[in-house]
């Protein structure tokens, strides 16, 4: 619970927001009108006039109703999880395909949440001649979302058709996607592969549009993709707008799956990951795990009177549990600091290559060996 509302105060610094309290309750079900009890509520509302809080932010996705109820009992805008993750979106939304996903999540999230959003206006009035009182506000409102989410659900189409025909064009090369939570480090890792300047920062969601950069690694050449990062209770009209995006996942021959080894609930992030790769139908693909920002895990973990031998010992300790009990073969890197960066290309070509003996066998003679120079940095 306590790193649920941890990442929900860094979802809201990444929107712009102050994060000042945080606020949980115990209960065995969520009120049905307001969401938390009443005396949940009444402590809410003492804190809003204390410390002149303005927003509202909960963790899970609340009902139009329960939105509407709480903004009425505090006098304050009040937001869920899901409308967060859109409003980071709709800054970050940088192609046109991007604007269109996150603009069509959004009508669609909003289009239940309209109704007392015009309770100013109660209806519209008919013309001169005209009986009745006219339609609803409402009934205005919803035919226009209904009308903008048509038509961006075909101009979606449109753009859709054009990356169709750009991956056409692709179809003889090895796809690579880097897929992973948000904020592991998937576009440093990029950057330093196919030396690129895709933005990387230290915030959520820094990349929304898909990358793809031809790299070659010992002679052999791929595509690497970098996708949107995941995230927990990730909002189901995001998925669903973002699929196309996701389609270099789906599309890609190996995924390497970055990991965040300094966070405390790096285990759970996998997880989360892993379901969100499940939705798509590509949780079969080859995988090749990597254990990023090995320097911050350093730091936090190790003291200064921790001996470098402890240190590897304890590292080699971690990756054997892995490959023992986990099955898989992680690569311990720190992107930032350059760090065993030569062993994950490494890694890179070793499956690669066998991606192209096994698509291409004819060609198997071509592939050439690991250059037995490019030694591993300390």
């Amino acid at each position: 619970m306590q790193e649920n509302l941890d990442e929900l105060a860094f979802l809201a610094e990444t929107a712009g927001a102050i994060p000042v309290e945080q606020v949980y309750q115990n209960l065995h079900l969520p009120d049905n009108r307001t969401y938390v009890g009443s005396g949940k509520l009444a402590e809410i509302k003492q804190m809003i006039r204390l410390k002149a809080i303005d927003v509202l932010i909960f963790d899970d996705e609340i009902s139009p109703a329960q939105q509407r109820n709480i903004e009425k009992e505090t006098k304050v805008k009040v937001l869920d999880r899901s409308m967060l993750i859109l409003d980071i979106f709709a800054q970050r939304a940088r192609t046109t395909q991007a604007k269109l996903q996150v603009e069509l999540a959004q009508q669609q999230y909003l289009l239940p949440r309209l109704r007392g959003m015009w309770q100013h206006l109660d209806r519209v009035k008919g013309g001169i001649g005209m009986r009745g009182a006219g339609e609803k506000e409402i009934e205005t409102d919803r035919r226009i979302a209904g009308k903008r989410i048509a038509l961006l659900k075909q101009r979606l189409v449109q753009v859709e058709k054009q990356d169709i025909n750009r991956r056409k064009s692709r179809e003889g090369m090895i796809r690579l996607a880097l897929v992973g939570y948000t904020n592991v480090g998937k576009s440093t890792i990029m950057n330093a592969l196919s030396k690129s300047t895709v933005l990387a920062e230290n915030k959520l969601f820094a990349t929304l549009d898909t990358t793809v950069r031809k790299v070659a690694i010992g002679h052999v050449p791929f595509l690497l993709s970098d996708t949107v990062g995941f995230i927990r209770k990730l909002p189901h009209h995001l998925v669903e707008s973002f699929k196309s995006t996701l389609n270099e996942a789906l599309e890609a021959d190996l995924l390497i799956h970055v990991v965040d080894l300094s966070h405390p609930q790096f285990e759970d992030q996998m997880q989360a990951v892993k379901a969100t790769l499940a939705d798509l139908h590509c949780e079969d693909k080859p995988e090749l795990v990597v254990f990023n920002k090995l320097d911050v895990y350093r730091e936090r973990y190790f003291d200064k009177y921790t001996s470098k031998e402890v240190q590897s010992e304890i590292l080699e300790g971690l990756q054997r549990a892995f490959s023992e009990d986990v099955k898989i073969d992680p690569v311990f890197i720190s992107a930032t600091q350059k760090e065993n960066m030569n062993a994950l290309r490494r890694r890179i070509f070793e499956e690669t290559r066998k991606l192209y003996i096994q698509r291409y066998p004819y060609k198997a003679s071509y592939v050439p060996n690991w250059e037995p120079d490019w030694e591993d940095n300390p």
